[in-house]
């Protein structure tokens, strides 16, 4: 197992419990956007932050995604 998998498993959690979503809601969102290859591309930087700063950045990607 990569050392990412279990990073992309607490983010997908700990954004569906902030945002009052089904795990299913997440994922579609997630693959809908790339999430998941954003959170494996930037793993190094992100796994030493405060979920609270994941879960914004997460949002974040996902703005910059819909305009781009």
């Amino acid at each position: 197992m990569s050392k990412e998998l279990p990073f992309i498993v607490l983010c997908v959690e700990e954004y569906k419990n902030r945002k009052g979503m089904t795990g299913k809601e997440v994922m579609d969102l997630f693959c809908r956007y790339s999430v998941c290859e954003y959170l494996r591309s930037f793993y190094e930087a992100l796994h030493t932050t405060g979920m609270n700063y994941i879960l914004n950045d997460i949002d974040l990607y996902i703005e910059s995604q819909k305009t781009a």
